[in-house]
């Protein structure tokens, strides 16, 4: 059987941060019944396309899902283990935020196989999760935390921010340093970007937003993979970072571009080489859905030329990068014999890294890692 990923959105969230423009919004728990089950029926309708696959993966994000009360996060648990074949392996992830979990949906979750917990923290000062709209505590994150180890989760990621307004790299190495204390088994390590239509844009656009220079931020990041490194996680991609065998199984099936499907508001799919995506319009969605119209506003094919160049800028986020044989036997030839003059070019300039199995970037291409993946993409 082939295997395929599975990503299902819920954007309800107790309050917007300040840096998202992810398709969630804060103040409509009302509509979350209306949404579930409109939800329900989404994942129904793909049953007869999935018969001939195994879920490998499966990663509940937002938003906030842990805010969706049990009696509607059962809705689409039951038809998920009912309609389609599980993997014996299953990774199923669902993201929480400190004070939106407790004993009670904690026990739910573990009990309805959902074994990986993604916990957004982002940094351990107060100070900062207030400056960035977070609507938790430091003291909040770490009683959730250990309620989690206690009810019996042991996969556990924490997301983490570097590069915030007014951080100071001592405040980094103290979240990293506290963070790792505490051992948990994979650690999501992002740089904040100023995104568009966020309070922390409108900011930015003031003059009001003191952002660390980008020396700093790239001192961080380089503190952040020695740091880790030596605290026994492997830096398996450009953000992340996992102990042995921790690495995320839904984040590598995108990154190795492999098949999924997104369900729910936004979500997008990559399947039978089509890439689409369902509507952003809360209403739109549950009228399509009620009327059994497709929500998808968006659909394109993936041409040869595209998959390869897909997968070689995504898999080049793997610090392994592009394995060789494995390139080979997708395509029928190795990345050199469309990519040679570019290869050697990123050879030359510090960049790639190649030896007989792999070819990946260097710690100098990771900072210019923008760079080389659009030297991949089809003219």
């Amino acid at each position: 059987m082939k295997e395929i990923g599975l990503y299902i959105h819920i954007p309800f969230c107790k309050q917007k941060c300040f840096y998202c423009d992810f398709c969630s919004f804060s103040n409509r728990e009302k509509e979350i019944s209306s949404y579930m089950n409109a939800l329900t029926q989404e994942i129904k309708s793909w049953e007869e396309k999935l018969k001939s696959y195994k879920i490998k993966s499966i990663f509940v994000g937002g938003g906030t899902p842990s805010i969706v009360p049990i009696e509607e996060m059962d809705k689409i648990l039951e038809v998920i283990h009912s309609k389609f074949h599980m993997s014996e392996s299953l990774e199923f992830s669902i993201e929480s935020n400190p004070g939106t979990i407790n004993k009670e949906n904690l026990t739910y979750y573990l009990s309805n196989n959902i074994n990986r917990l993604s916990m957004g923290l982002q940094a351990w000062q107060d100070t900062h999760l207030k400056n960035l709209g977070r609507i938790h505590t430091r003291e909040e994150f770490l009683k959730n935390f250990l309620l989690a180890r206690e009810i019996g989760f042991e996969n556990i990621n924490i997301d983490l921010m570097f590069g915030l307004p007014n951080q100071k790299m001592k405040e980094w190495e103290e979240t990293l340093d506290h963070i790792t204390d505490l051992n948990p088994e994979h650690i999501s390590a992002y740089s904040l970007k100023i995104e568009e239509n966020t309070h922390f844009y409108k900011l930015y656009e003031k003059g009001q937003l003191n952002l660390p220079t980008e020396a700093l931020d790239r001192n961080m990041y380089h503190f952040t993979m020695d740091y880790l490194f030596d605290h026994g996680y492997e830096h398996y991609e450009i953000s992340n970072f996992a102990k042995k065998e921790k690495g995320c199984i839904h984040n590598k099936v995108y990154w190795n571009n492999e098949e999924y499907i997104g369900f729910g508001l936004g979500a997008h799919s990559y399947f039978n080489k089509k890439r689409f995506s369902n509507t952003m319009d809360m209403k739109v969605y549950l009228n399509n859905i009620s009327k059994k119209i497709s929500p998808c506003v968006f659909e394109e094919n993936i041409s040869r030329e595209d998959e390869i160049a897909e997968t070689m800028f995504l898999g080049l986020r793997m610090m392994k990068g592009i394995h060789i044989e494995s390139f080979k036997a997708r395509f029928g030839f190795t990345p050199f014999k469309i990519y040679k003059e570019e290869i050697s070019n990123f050879e030359k300039l510090g960049l790639l890294y190649t030896d007989e199995e792999h070819i990946r970037l260097t710690r100098k291409g990771i900072d210019l890692s923008n760079q080389v993946f659009i030297a991949f993409l089809p003219n």
